[in-house]
């Protein structure tokens, strides 16, 4: 089966698809809604950009048809958790489509605005709840929404909402829910940490998956570009005067190098916005439309508030600053070269970067090409090598933390683990007391950065846990 007209849609929810102009099915949508329809639960490893949304919300809206009208107050029958508002708009959007002529009610919950408004949409129950863990867990600890009605349970981007530090809150969910159920779980990537989440909640699980775990897209250009620290913005000035480069996203580690890179190319009339956690629901939102329609052509963000940019036609991926998570490498790019389309992916890397890259080489077990044809070549390489042309050691870049603290950070991860944020600048509920620091995004900091951590008092023991790696 490879078209959508092959697999039994209903009438109405095939009409939406092929008005959308969509009539073949992608890998994962062929393998994943068949296995969805049959009640099964399932797993499925997808890179982004392979049309994951329609392989699990398709299935679904067909199967609710089944009780179409069935609603109880403060209740829903299906419930989609997805790490942050974008993407939790971008999965309403797309449900939208798919059911414009059906009679279902779908409502979302997410934290950077009023809860008020979510509320009244909860009061009479709906069909499909759309949420971030953590608005949706203080709206059920309020009284506002039930989960024991729910029928179907998807995760997805599973891997990046444990990378937020949702799994405390996840649990609390899923705790709420009733034993009988189907679940779905989606993810880029598969480390250890979503196996065991997948294991602990689902039952004899249909795995599926399109591409290598943590692979990269084959149609994305890939290169590295050798750069001083000082010169990065000098470089990417420098590259942006190519006017092939019409639609670019450009990912930095931290909100407050979002914000200056932005300003940087405002001051060049390079017309561009930042978008991360700090700003508001609406800003966001404005930035995306923005970029989308083609008004500004530099959007500049974090790895937490890209999540759910779904937009065609981006040409380009600037890596000012690598990933210290190798995942987050795969995800970043994956925004280029989307529904089959081809793109480019530009990495600047500083010297003490060079170890963030080969844990990217090693991940997507590749070595990626370095591009010389650029003025900051020769200044980016001068480092690494000697007088006499010998490669000078490789140094770890620094990481924040100083080993595992209740609620605060671990050593080496950067993510907060007491308030990760759902993407909307909403805080989780720490179990205990937070430690760690607030400067940045999770797992956004830099190389040899170090959070201001407060001298520990001389008459508290210190703790004895050891440091260790996620």
């Amino acid at each position: 089966m490879s078209n959508f007209a092959d697999i039994g849609l209903r009438p109405p929810i095939l009409r939406a698809v092929e008005e959308g102009g969509y009539k073949v099915m992608t890998p994962i949508q062929s393998q994943a809604i068949p296995s969805v329809l049959e009640g099964k639960d399932m797993i499925g490893l997808a890179q982004t950009g392979t049309g994951k949304t329609a392989a699990f919300s398709l299935p679904l809206l067909q199967m609710l048809l089944k009780g179409e009208g069935k609603r109880t107050p403060k209740t829903t029958r299906a419930l989609i958790l997805a790490p942050t508002r974008e993407l939790a708009v971008q999965i309403g959007e797309n449900i939208d489509a798919y059911s414009k002529y059906l009679h279902l009610r779908k409502t979302l919950v997410f934290g950077g605005m009023s809860d008020k408004p979510q509320i009244k949409s909860m009061a009479p129950g709906v069909d499909i709840l759309i949420a971030t863990p953590g608005r949706l867990l203080d709206l059920i600890e309020q009284g506002h929404i039930k989960l024991g009605q729910v029928e179907y349970l998807v995760l997805d981007e599973a891997d990046r909402m444990l990378d937020m530090g949702f799994i405390r809150d996840i649990k609390k969910i899923i705790a709420h829910l009733p034993r009988h159920r189907q679940n779905i779980l989606f993810s880029a990537t598969m480390p250890k940490s979503v196996e065991t989440l997948a294991n602990s909640i689902l039952r004899n699980p249909v795995r599926i998956e399109v591409a290598p775990v943590a692979t990269t897209a084959e149609k994305i250009d890939q290169h590295i570009l050798m750069v001083p620290k000082a010169r990065k913005k000098d470089l990417l000035a420098h590259v942006l005067k190519d006017e092939a480069i019409k639609r670019v996203l450009v990912f930095t580690r931290t909100k407050h190098g979002a914000n200056k890179v932005s300003q940087y190319l405002e001051d060049l009339k390079i017309s561009s916005s930042a978008i991360h956690g700090n700003k508001s629901q609406n800003a966001r939102q404005k930035a995306l439309k923005e970029f989308r329609e083609g008004e500004i052509r530099v959007l500049v963000a974090t790895d937490v508030a890209a999540r759910g940019i779904d937009v065609d036609g981006v040409t380009h991926v600037i890596n000012f600053e690598l990933p210290n998570e190798p995942e987050s490498y795969v995800h970043r790019i994956g925004r280029t070269a989307r529904a089959g389309a081809t793109g480019v992916s530009l990495s600047f890397c500083e010297h003490e970067e060079r170890e963030y890259l080969s844990d990217i080489e090693k991940t997507i077990r590749r070595k990626i090409p370095v591009y010389f044809e650029h003025p900051y070549h020769k200044e980016g390489s001068a480092a690494l090598f000697d007088e006499e042309g010998r490669e000078v050691t490789k140094p770890k870049p620094k990481q924040q933390g100083r080993g595992r603290r209740s609620g605060g950070r671990q050593a080496g991860s950067g993510k907060p683990r007491g308030e990760a944020k759902d993407g909307a600048g909403h805080k989780r509920r720490p179990a205990h007391k937070a430690g760690g620091s607030k400067s940045s995004e999770a797992g956004n900091h830099k190389p040899g950065g170090h959070a201001g951590r407060k001298r520990r008092p001389s008459n508290r023991r210190p703790s004895n846990r050891a440091s260790g790696p996620k």
